[in-house]
């Protein structure tokens, strides 16, 4: 689901873990989840775009993120382990988003402001997809690994 939302609401939630019963504690834990997700994403991207800065990357057109691409492998390590789900295109789209997103405001020098990555989680918000519907049916891990 992270592939496809990094902010999802509570609602959103509990519309796609109907097996679920929800209270206050579990509807806050999977809260958590997802902001633990959003913390190892938006480390990764920081630390990407750190050494592309430390290997010679003077701008963002020199920065892609592909299935190829070392940062791919480490987010789909960590997100997709046993590579059971298909990484859709439009989240390669952005996290190359937010890549470049973090080189320009290091390379502006804003990382010397400590809420200097607000202004990159109020664009990449944004930039949530639409979740499948398939991700609603309880069987989804087997639904997905069947087709």
């Amino acid at each position: 689901m992270f592939f496809y939302t990094r902010y999802p609401s509570s609602n959103m939630l509990k519309m796609f873990f109907s097996d679920v019963k929800f209270n206050r504690c579990i509807t806050s834990q999977l809260i958590k989840w997802f902001s633990n997700f959003r913390e190892f994403y938006y480390i990764q991207m920081e630390k990407f775009a750190r050494q592309a800065i430390n290997d010679g990357a003077t701008g963002t057109e020199e920065l892609s993120v592909s299935r190829d691409s070392e940062l791919y492998r480490a987010l789909n390590m960590h997100y997709n382990k046993a590579n059971d789900f298909e990484v859709p295109e439009r989240f390669l789209e952005v996290a190359q988003i937010t890549l470049r997103e973090f080189f320009n405001a290091i390379v502006a020098g804003k990382d010397v402001d400590p809420s200097w990555k607000k202004a990159i989680y109020k664009v990449i918000c944004k930039l949530d997809s639409e979740v499948p519907e398939i991700f609603k049916s309880p069987n989804c891990l087997q639904e997905l690994l069947h087709e």
